[in-house]
């Protein structure tokens, strides 16, 4: 997850290739779910942030937190303690109980997000391993309730965009050495090989999530895509493969075209609260805003099928430690930002994140922001909420947010919805409420 906005074997696709002007032409299916993608991140399993499991960071609230995110967490408690905590985690955050619930709630994939330290770990990185058992017993699950899985490289070496959610808050420092990349593609190999033995299962391998192209070279990031490529190619032939747009807006990748490519996704992450112009936005005017993604996404499905990886129903960074443990919030003038005070006199905090502090507008809101949202992203080929669920933070819950009726169940449930379900693809009808063309 970030927080930054801009714009298998079985796997029965038509080859693809990047050259093709006209992808969404194609007869295409993801996994056993269709021509739609319809997920959740399994976010907080093998990377850890503190806001979506504040539990285990608690222990270190104050003015100097020792632990920030994984790095600090295992560099804090050792090596051994580190480990037994994590097992347990591990063994507990994701059940299959949770699998069997996205099944029934209508949902065919899910995204698995794992930072590189799973497959190699220097002397001097204080991270643990032992997550391959844990993921593979998951993928059981996952293929049990007949789900397909993305498997997701969230974190690499030197970090990819500085955020906790690489594993490491600071510095952007992936591109400063050889070393890194080689790291990288390591850890990509070790993915395929689970892709392999898991072919009707795993039908993606996302190679980086979130490069920042603000502290990244996007040459650099071209050339590790096309490494990565070749690399996982060499092991799982069949699987799609998943590059992250770096925050770049569509315009930027108009021209990437690499001859050969097969069964390529791109994927790009929106949020509502992470910029000014988004969290400032009026609720009408959020779904409004949906409008222009569901264009951008479109448009540029015709070129390169594109997912939105990444998205939640927040219109407040009101969640705890969403910024950043032991830091606050834009929304109540809580964290320093640019508007140098809350977004609105008065704004708080209170209530924001939980669905029992919601009243009937609200989640009437909160229904058709999520019909919206989930409109926009299937002009394109799919989404994947974020996150499957989080301790204290509602809007970020699909299940809860599912089991409550603020998000459609199943997704083509839908009561506002401006899309129909036509033959056996999706139509975009801009005739809502909020959008028209």
């Amino acid at each position: 997850m970030k927080v930054v906005q801009i714009l298998g074997a079985a796997v029965t696709l038509l080859l693809f290739s990047v050259a093709d002007s006209s992808p969404a032409g194609l007869s295409k299916r993801f996994g056993k779910g269709g021509d739609v993608i319809r997920g959740v991140n399994l976010g907080g399993l093998f990377v850890l942030e503190p806001w979506i499991t504040p539990s285990l960071f608690k222990q270190w609230e104050g003015p100097n937190p020792q632990a920030v995110d994984e790095w600090t967490y295992c560099q804090t408690l050792g090596k051994s303690e580190c480990e037994s905590r994590l097992k347990q985690h591990w063994g507990s955050w994701v059940t299959e109980t949770d699998i069997s619930t996205l099944a029934k709630l209508g949902l065919n994939h899910v995204r698995i997000p794992i930072g590189y330290w799973a497959f190699t770990v220097k002397n001097d990185e204080p991270y643990v391993q032992g997550q391959i058992p844990y993921l593979k017993k998951v993928l059981g699950w996952v293929g049990k309730y007949n789900l397909n899985a993305v498997l997701d490289l969230h974190g690499v070496p030197g970090s990819q965009n500085g955020f906790d959610n690489s594993g490491r808050l600071g510095g952007i420092h992936w591109q400063d050495s050889q070393e890194n990349i080689e790291r990288s593609i390591e850890a990509l190999e070790g993915l395929a090989r689970i892709a392999a033995e898991f072919p009707d299962v795993v039908d993606a391998v996302q190679v980086v999530n979130e490069p920042a192209n603000w502290g990244l070279s996007k040459q650099g990031i071209i050339a590790f895509y096309k490494q990565a490529y070749t690399s996982i190619r060499n092991i799982a032939p069949n699987v799609l493969i998943v590059i992250h747009d770096a925050f770049l807006s569509p315009a930027e990748w108009n021209d990437f075209n690499v001859p050969g490519w097969e069964n390529v996704i791109l994927d790009t992450h929106t949020y509502h609260i992470f910029v000014k112009d988004r969290l400032t936005l009026s609720r009408d005017n959020h779904l409004r805003a949906t409008c222009q993604d569901a264009a951008n996404v479109r448009n540029f499905n015709n070129k390169l099928w594109t997912i939105t990886g990444e998205w939640s129903l927040a219109i407040t960074d009101c969640a705890r430690w969403l910024n950043g443990f032991g830091k606050g919030a834009r929304w109540d003038g809580s964290m320093n930002w640019e508007m140098n005070g809350p977004v609105y006199q008065g704004a708080t905090c209170a209530g924001q994140n939980s669905i029992g502090a919601w009243d009937s507008a609200t989640r009437m809101f909160f229904r058709q922001f999520a019909e919206a949202q989930i409109d926009a992203y299937e002009a394109g080929s799919g989404w994947f909420f974020w996150n499957f669920k989080a301790e204290d933070a509602d809007d970020w819950n699909y299940i809860k947010l599912a089991q409550n009726g603020l998000i459609p169940n199943p997704p083509t449930d839908r009561h506002y919805s401006r899309y129909s379900l036509d033959s056996k693809r999706w139509d975009i009808k801009l005739n809502s409420p909020w959008c028209h063309e």
